[in-house]
């Protein structure tokens, strides 16, 4: 059995949008390429409906993009065991109040059993200072915590 990797939103849109003048931005564009071509198929994907809510947001050719990466990748919904796992990881202070999808996205991946969520997002959901919140957040309720991480973390050798 495969690894189960949530995809969050940030993996398609690095992985569809052109490639950005920002140096930093182009290189996580580019891993996330690389990691989509060489590693997905090492893996179990998942995401959820609130990946793709916000996938087809935005620019209508962008999200179309988007959407098409998406295809084929089993689609999660957003549970009322994630919805409460949510609201305590907000409590505890693990995701800001004003950013309640950032924790649906960690609930749904924890209430799941993935093994992985795979993100850029460094502010909200990656983040070194909050991580142990989330995984205590996440035990104390009864799940075990995804290893949230970038494609760059996920490359293997």
């Amino acid at each position: 059995m495969k690894p189960k990797v949530y995809i969050e939103t940030t993996i398609v849109s690095y992985l569809t949008s052109r490639l950005s003048r920002d140096l930093l931005v182009a290189g996580h564009q580019q891993v996330t390429q690389e990691w989509w071509d060489r590693r997905r198929g090492d893996y179990d994907l998942v995401c959820s409906a609130v990946v793709v809510t916000e996938a087809g947001e935005g620019d209508p050719e962008a999200a179309a993009r988007r959407l098409a990466a998406l295809e084929g990748i089993a689609v999660l919904g957003l549970t009322e065991a994630a919805m409460e796992l949510a609201a305590e990881l907000i409590a505890q202070g693990a995701v800001p109040a004003n950013k309640p999808e950032d924790g649906f996205h960690i609930a749904i991946a924890a209430t799941n059993g993935a093994n992985y969520l795979l993100t850029w997002n460094c502010a909200h959901i990656a983040n070194a200072q909050v991580r142990h919140i989330v995984e205590d957040v996440c035990r104390s309720l009864g799940y075990e915590p995804p290893v949230i991480c970038t494609p760059e973390e996920l490359m293997g050798e």
